[in-house]
């Protein structure tokens, strides 16, 4: 009977922690949300956003949920635009503020010199991408870290038709 209240305790501990670490996970996510929306001039729930990994680096995509929302379009093109041409710069300071100076990757991205990684922003139809690639195997190591971030934070909607236009990881 002594192991048996054991087990049961053992299991009610475990259950009380396990949920008191899945709130504690979910409430860093709320903040990024709200930090994101902020920052961002677009509305999160009216865009989907993706970051896919590449050999090279990634690309991160924005697109307006509905290809007829022209004002939000602009306003992703606008913004992606804007933080590409910071990024060129080594100004990670949007992504700071939003994740943290302890984002993993974001220490060693800052230390690249202007042509260590490209930038290469592309207005789309339905929204933007940023294209990240570099040679150096630290600074994709970086990137793909950073990515990693970005997903677990803000999460990584579906796009339909994404996953084949990068079925390639040699991009």
């Amino acid at each position: 009977m002594k192991n048996h209240l054991l087990i049961l305790t053992g299991f009610i501990l475990f259950s009380a922690t396990a949920s008191a670490l899945e709130k504690t996970a979910a409430a860093p996510n709320d903040q990024v949300h709200q930090r994101t929306q902020q920052s961002a001039p677009f509305a999160l729930d009216q865009t989907l956003e993706t970051f896919t990994k590449t050999v090279h680096g990634g690309v991160q995509h924005v697109i307006a949920k509905s290809a007829d929302n022209a004002g939000q379009i602009k306003l992703v093109q606008t913004h992606l635009l804007k933080i590409a041409n910071e990024f060129r710069k080594g100004d990670f300071s949007a992504t700071e503020r939003i994740h943290g100076a302890g984002m993993p990757g974001l220490a060693q991205l800052k230390k690249a010199e202007t042509n260590d990684i490209k930038f290469e922003y592309e207005a789309l139809p339905n929204g933007a991408q940023i294209h990240y690639s570099t040679e150096y195997p630290r600074f994709v190591e970086a990137l793909h870290e950073w990515f990693d971030a970005q997903k677990s934070e803000h999460g990584n909607d579906e796009i339909p038709a994404h996953s084949r236009h990068h079925s390639s990881p040699a991009e």
